[in-house]
């Protein structure tokens, strides 16, 4: 999601309704109850996944977890869960921003924890407790992970930590005048009339209120920054907008920028500021702003990034389903071709096929390498009926993606139904219809040689031949540790080719980045080797580089994107 590809903690506890698309995009939850803990087994199981999970215990915070007397209990049956990695165990301090004798009781309590699941043999990999008041207060409470909170937006968690380390705010809320006016003395400023000008006044007029999350309690005792100078706010602050006195600042103009929160030429206003005008907390001040607003994300001093607007608005349910959006989709497509046709076209043969699965995430492959090489059994490797009427073929197949699941299969098809069967299932890694012939079977005929990931040999656990075809399943615990994460996949495949079925197809079915294509035949009697190419891209025509009697590669660099149903068919004749 985002591009995100880091895991993402839950912290606090998920319902059952929203287990479905924790699985969807790859999140891992916070468990405190078995309940969850085993709806979330079903499902998982239900969907063939393999979820980390972290587990919240209570020691004193009374909020999320599960609680101190059930603890290892509730984690032993959890451990049990075939579907679910134990991944972190934590709990969460209630008054870490000082030095305090509770935090002491909440640590013992967690550690006595760990060292009895530990003696029990459960040693859970990422312990973790330390919250930004923690972090400063308490550095041996550290272990595997820490959780800087406000730390990250640069604000001190209390007045108490800030001599325990530098920090400085990254967050800041801008806005814009939009309209300057002169009002005489005794003129009245907003609702209930809260303010009375008792001079000439100059009024500047901002597009933020309380529904951007500048508090209504900010009226008549707020400021801002223009050109530099702090200006007051004045009257209520309305639902969009606000007002303040500009009559230190004549050289304001409508365009000036407004600074809510943030320096300006050397000017501050924090967090801490507003929170203390309102009688809040700077934690509340930061979650509240910009609830409307487009927040734009700074890298190396440039705007990188901008949420827009619409992120920030409620969207009801009937707005956002699936189908109204396919539609906005389908309809933009058509204004952009100025052609309804033409609109519907690039629509059902090019947008469903990238997102025509609305529970599944859009996989995407890079640096795709597919080698195939065909060579003649040598005399006693299969009965001499079998040499004469097949070739020996091995395909090897590479590219990098997110590993999803630490368990996972390699499809061989001997029908198209059973094809499209793989291609349903979510755990398939790589699917193969089998050359058509009497004397073909799987269990003989299609030998999965290796499967590696980072260049590390994965187990071939078992086969199943099955209705819906022939399944060779792979897995490893180590692939625990890689799921979300970019890896290397290689497969290697060895198997029987007709000789009198003189054509060999490759095709991408994932949108792919960087690719190369050989087609390996030196000898053989396989002569004249044409290749007839099918890309969907902003470069549909590859490099094509031939070795007369020996090889055919084609070749895409690594910036180009090719789109789904790609592919080449190799097509030859026989001496």
């Amino acid at each position: 999601v985002s591009g995100i590809t880091a895991p993402v903690v839950i912290l606090s506890p998920a319902t059952t309704s929203e287990i479905d698309q924790i699985i969807k995009y790859n999140l891992t939850p916070s468990v405190s109850d078995l309940g969850f803990a085993r709806e979330f087994q079903k499902r998982a199981r239900k969907t063939g996944v393999q979820i980390p999970i972290h587990v919240e215990v209570d020691t004193g915070m009374g909020r999320g977890g599960t609680t101190r007397e059930e603890a290892f209990h509730v984690i032993s049956e959890i451990a049990a869960l075939p579907n679910l990695t134990l991944e972190g165990i934590f709990t969460h301090f209630a008054e870490s921003e000082i030095l305090s004798y509770f935090n002491d009781l909440q640590w013992n309590e967690f550690g006595n924890l760990l060292e009895k699941l530990e003696s029990h043999g459960l040693r859970i990999p990422i312990r973790h407790i330390s919250n930004s008041g923690a972090i400063l207060n308490y550095p041996k409470f550290h272990l595997d992970m820490v959780r800087p909170g406000i730390m990250s937006y640069g604000i001190y968690p209390s007045p108490e930590t800030r001599d325990r380390g530098t920090l400085a705010p990254v967050m800041s809320f801008k806005t814009r005048v939009v309209l300057v006016k002169e009002f005489p003395e005794g003129y009245s400023i907003g609702y209930g009339r809260t303010f009375i000008a008792r001079q000439p006044t100059r009024i500047a007029t901002i597009p933020v209120g309380y529904g951007d999350g500048f508090g209504w309690l900010l009226g008549n005792q707020g400021d801002a920054l223009i050109r530099g100078k702090r200006v007051p706010v004045v009257g209520r602050v309305s639902m969009d907008m606000c007002t303040l006195d500009v009559s230190r600042v004549p050289e304001c103009l409508v365009g000036d920028e407004v600074v809510l929160m943030g320096e300006q030429n050397g000017q501050r206003i924090t967090a801490d500021e507003i929170a203390a005008k309102v009688h809040s907390i700077s934690y509340e001040i930061l979650c509240a702003l910009g609830k409307r607003a487009p927040r734009v994300f700074i890298n190396k001093g440039r705007a990188d990034l901008v949420e827009p607007s619409l992120r920030r608005i409620f969207i009801p349910d009937e707005e956002r389903s699936i189908a109204r959006i396919d539609g906005i989709i389908r309809r933009c497509f058509q204004t952009r071709a100025r052609n309804e046709e033409l609109g519907d076209a690039i629509y059902y043969e090019m947008f469903e096929t990238l997102f025509g699965k609305e529970d599944r995430q859009l996989e995407l492959r890079s640096d795709f390498r597919y080698g195939i090489r065909v060579v003649e059994f040598v005399a006693g490797e299969v009965p001499d009926q079998l040499r004469n009427d097949y070739f020996k073929v091995t395909t090897r197949v590479e590219y990098t993606k997110a590993i999803r699941n630490p368990v996972f299969m390699i499809g061989c098809a001997l029908d198209n139904e059973q094809l499209a069967a793989f291609f349903e299932d979510k755990r398939c890694e790589y699917r193969w219809l089998l050359n058509r012939g009497e004397a073909l079977v799987p269990e003989r005929d299609f030998r999965v040689n290796h499967v590696r990931i980072d260049r590390q040999d994965i187990p071939l656990i078992r086969t199943e031949n099955t209705p819906r075809g022939y399944q060779v399943w792979c897995g490893s615990d180590d692939l625990k540790k890689k799921l979300n994460r970019q890896g290397r996949v290689e497969i290697e495949i060895e198997t029987k080719k007709l000789k009198s079925n003189k054509l060999f197809s490759a095709h991408l079915v994932y949108p792919t980045r960087g690719m190369e294509i050989s087609f390996h035949y030196e000898g053989t009697n396989i002569k004249n080797v044409r290749d007839v190419g099918f890309f969907a891209g902003k470069h549909p025509y590859p490099e094509v580089t031939r070795e007369k009697g020996k090889s055919v590669t084609l070749k895409l660099d690594g910036r180009t994107w090719i789109f789904p149903t790609s592919g080449v068919t190799f097509v030859w004749d026989l001496q």
